[in-house]
């Protein structure tokens, strides 16, 4: 002891300056959004705050194998000049002793004396002997130190494997781990950093009563589904099995690891416009603003007018009862500036150019290649095509499309040449949809399991060629389906026919996509990597440092979907067509979910629309040259597997680095056996043992979160903000020939279209909904960006990363070149409406295009 006071007296003291920034809570709050940033940040200085730098070469010998801590440094002026900040954002200056002999801070520990918590973003330190700057990317929120049974610790930017940990630091490192995991017990409060899994048990509110009841998903072979993020809410009084749930008009605010909740700016933007669309949800009054029908478009002007005109609201008790219950900010947001009404929307992108050309059998076939849902159509390869359903429950379910449905337009060719010559090709939505319809078909809705045909031209556009329309059959589910096919007609009801039968298409499109390729294969299947990263890779770990960006508000957009959306009654539930069964089947559906497949070239091969060719850069070469998504997909997809590949590279040498990674192979055991658990005896999962099963599982992770969500999420309101477009339910069937629907049909086809698609209040409710996640937030951080450039210090990795963000930018050029070329029909149709949803960047709000880093919204 006397020794180790003897060095330190004998070590020169230097004096470290440094910048912290911070943000304080009332500048984050909604409701105190003005605040005035100056207000109080006197409160801040004095010793409410103070901070300890940590040694990463000297020990302190009365702590273990713990780095030495300087002196407590309190935070002192605020910085008023030549500081750029981000609105709200407030600095500090601080001064710290250190000894020489102290060599580079590798962490610091703060303490807040404070009576709040706040935000802190970074701490820079600007001269740090032998070194220069050293910085510490916090991003996180810290709480009044009584809050915490631990203290709370930050790195610098410099990453380290396990192995490659400095002493010094390893306890702190392996301490923080330990604390970011919890014990697996009890109710999460708002201050905790505390992540964990729990099952899909909160859907369903059964003290609410029998209807609101709904199965539980996760934990079962029958309905097994990802895990989320663990909450610890106690059970319902009714089933103890279930989670209870925080009643909507009480609160959004559904435990999520506080520093996975929205920034300050993007929250400010999301509850303007979810309020909005629950305000609008809440008008069931609004039927009967309409004129001869309480709950029915009368025409397509109707539906123009949503967005030419607006609907007006006239003054009385409804408007009251509008200004009683909703916020003044949600209010100024509901009411369009320009007076003309309060519900308008923006006009979406498909009905700019042209009002009538979504109609076109073109644009049909086209929205497959280069729409919201570009990711199911496959290549024909039997006729007729087959079904994988279990005949001994399900019959026979092979299609009732025959040759002669099809021949006339195969261009000459004949069915088996088509086939050989790769020109036919399939949306299929058979055998999901099968299953439930019974189920689904006893609700307000009804649906039939569809097989879509197309052919595709020699100018590269898909042509349908025929809609088998099934139900199941009337006498048993063992007899097979009871099918009809229809066929392209252009006059007559034949025409108002085939329509429909487009109709119901694009109806069970819409389902799938909201359910299947958009919820489930981006953001229910991404959360589980987001908990077991925070709770196996410190933030030290290179990997964490890669994937972390990627993982910004997963969590809590979830979250309030969990509240607001895909609930019991919730905003999908009444907008799309499963109902009640949407989550159920969606978990059906997740047990073919196969990891590496989500890989694109991959998915491209295993839906036959590409094959497997060494000679092209991805591997595979399309077999429909002109097909947006996976032409600019696969440049997305080279770009992030080559920057994830120049990443990785740098740390991990050998596969046997790899192997000996303890972080890593906790990391990918634990994100097997119980984020993805029910799926953890599947043979598929990469082992984790090399370098290049490291690089394709990272690539595959950004992928998900960053493009595929893009593509699938930001062409929302461009494609069905026009709900006639793509509608996402069908309350009638199709008019049979005899009857008085049949007769309504040959004389007004289009009001009989209105009258079978999604009605007034549920199409209201639903374009509010994808109004909102079609946006882009204020403040997005796209791929190849990041929200702190100094990320890491390792300068390999920042000129990667670099090169990286070049890439992107030669594909935006790309982009934009191929969307002027005129013979590229599929980049823009008849609609003229320019494929955009890969462009890597955007501007704020409903662009149809960017790419965030995250599954953000």
């Amino acid at each position: 002891m006397l020794l180790g006071k003897l060095a330190e007296a004998l070590s020169p003291t230097k004096k470290i300056k440094g910048k912290v920034v911070l943000m304080r809570k009332n500048v984050l709050d909604f409701n105190d959004f003005n605040a005035s940033i100056v207000d109080n940040l006197s409160d801040f200085l004095g010793q409410k705050v103070s901070l300890e730098l940590v040694s990463s070469v000297q020990a302190d010998l009365g702590n273990g194998l713990k780095g030495k801590r300087s002196k407590a440094a309190y935070l002192d002026h605020w910085v008023l000049k030549n500081t750029v900040l981000a609105s709200g954002e407030s600095a500090f200056k601080i001064e710290f002793e250190w000894s020489e002999d102290f060599g580079v801070p590798g962490a610091f520990i703060i303490k807040n004396n404070h009576p709040n918590e706040f935000y802190l973003k970074t701490l820079t330190l600007e001269d740090v002997p032998n070194h220069g700057e050293v910085h510490f990317a916090c991003f996180s929120w810290v709480y009044p130190a009584s809050k915490y049974n631990y203290e709370r610790i930050f790195f610098s930017n410099q990453a380290y494997l396990p192995s490659q940990t400095p002493d010094l630091l390893k306890t702190y490192r392996e301490e923080e781990l330990l604390n970011l995991r919890g014990t697996g017990t009890g109710e999460r409060k708002e201050w905790d950093r505390v992540y964990d899994y729990a099952y899909y048990n909160d859907l369903g509110d059964p003290d609410r009563g029998a209807e609101y009841a709904r199965t539980i998903l996760g934990g079962n072979s029958e309905y097994p589904y990802p895990r989320r993020g663990r909450t610890g809410s106690e059970p319902t009084k009714h089933d103890p099995n279930s989670e209870s749930r925080i009643p909507l008009l009480i609160s959004l605010d559904i435990y999520v690891p506080r520093d996975e909740k929205f920034g300050h700016l993007k929250l400010a933007d999301f509850l303007a416009y979810a309020l909005k669309s629950v305000g609008q949800f809440l008008l069931s009054e609004f039927e009967s603003l309409f004129d001869s029908t309480p709950t029915e478009f009368d025409s397509f002007q109707d539906m123009l007018n949503l967005y030419e005109g607006g609907i007006k609201l006239p003054q009385g008790p409804l408007l009251t009862a509008i200004a009683d219950n909703i916020p003044l900010e949600m209010l100024k947001e509901l009411i369009r500036s320009d007076g003309e009404g309060l519900f308008k929307f923006p006009t979406p992108q498909v009905i700019q150019e042209d009002k009538t050309a979504w109609r076109t059998d073109e644009e049909f076939g086209r929205e497959m290649l280069a729409g919201v849902n570009p990711v199911v159509i496959s290549r024909l390869q039997e006729f007729p095509p087959k079904s994988k359903l279990d005949p001994k429950a399900y019959g026979d379910q092979t299609s009732t499309i025959t040759k002669e449905h099809i021949q006339q337009n195969l261009d000459g060719l004949t069915v088996e040449e088509a086939i050989a010559n790769n020109r036919l090709f399939i949306l299929n939505h058979h055998d999901t949809l099968m299953p439930y319809l019974r189920r689904i078909n006893t609700t307000n809705n009804k649906i039939y399991a569809s097989r879509t045909l197309l052919f595709l031209n020699t100018d590269g556009t898909l042509k349908p060629v025929a809609i088998e329309l099934s139900l199941p059959h009337p006498l048993g589910d063992k007899f097979g389906a009871h099918s009809k096919v229809y066929t392209p007609a252009e006059q007559g009801v034949e025409n108002g026919l085939w329509q429909l039968a487009k109709a119901y298409v694009a109806v069970n499109d819409s389902g799938v996509h909201q359910l299947i390729s958009h919820w489930l294969n981006t953001h229910a299947v991404i959360e589980p990597f987001v908990v077991a990263t925070n709770r196996q890779l410190s933030v030290l770990h290179p990997i964490h440092k890669l994937l972390h960006p990627h993982f910004r508000d997963t969590m809590t957009i979830n979250a309030l979907a969990r509240q607001i959306l895909i609930n019991a009654g919730g905003v999908l539930e009444k907008t799309v067509f499963p109902d009640k069964y949407a989550m159920e089947m969606s978990a059906v559906v997740y047990k073919d979910w196969v990891f590496p497949d989500q890989a694109l070239p991959t998915d491209l091969v295993k839906r036959g629309v590409a094959v497997e060719d060494p000679s092209s850069p991805n591997g595979v070469r399309l077999l429909i040259q002109d097909y947006p998504f996976a032409v600019d997909g696969l440049e997305i997809w080279s770009s992030i597997k080559t920057w994830v590949q120049d990443y990785c590279k740098i740390y991990y040498k050998s596969d046997d680095v790899v192997q000996k990674d303890t972080e890593l192979q906790a990391w990918w055991k634990e994100l097997r056996e119980q984020g993805h658990g029910d799926l953890k005896d599947k043979p598929w999962w990469p082992t984790m043992q090399t370098v290049q099963e490291l690089i394709d599982s990272c690539t595959i992770i950004i992928w998900i979160a960053s493009a595929l969500h893009a593509a699938v999420n930001f062409g929302q309101y461009p494609y069905a903000g026009y709900l006639p477009n793509r509608p996402t339910l069908s309350r009638r069937f199709m008019p049979e020939p005899g009857t008085d629907d049949y007769k309504e049909l040959e004389a007004d086809p289009d009001k009989v279209f209105l009258k079978t698609i999604t009605a007034q209040l549920q199409t209201l409710l639903g374009v509010s909904l994808i109004e909102i996640l079609s946006r882009h937030a204020s403040d997005e951080v796209y791929l190849g960006k990041r929200e702190f450039p100094e990320w890491t210090n390792d300068q390999e990795a920042l000129d990667a990363f670099a090169q990286f963000g070049r890439n992107l930018s030669k594909i935006e050029v790309n982009i934009k070149r191929m969307n002027t070329v005129g013979k590229l029909k599929n980049r823009t149709g008849p609609v003229e409406v320019p494929y955009t949803l890969l462009f890597p960047t955007s501007e704020v709000g409903l662009t149809g295009k960017g790419i965030p880093n995250s599954v953000s919204i």
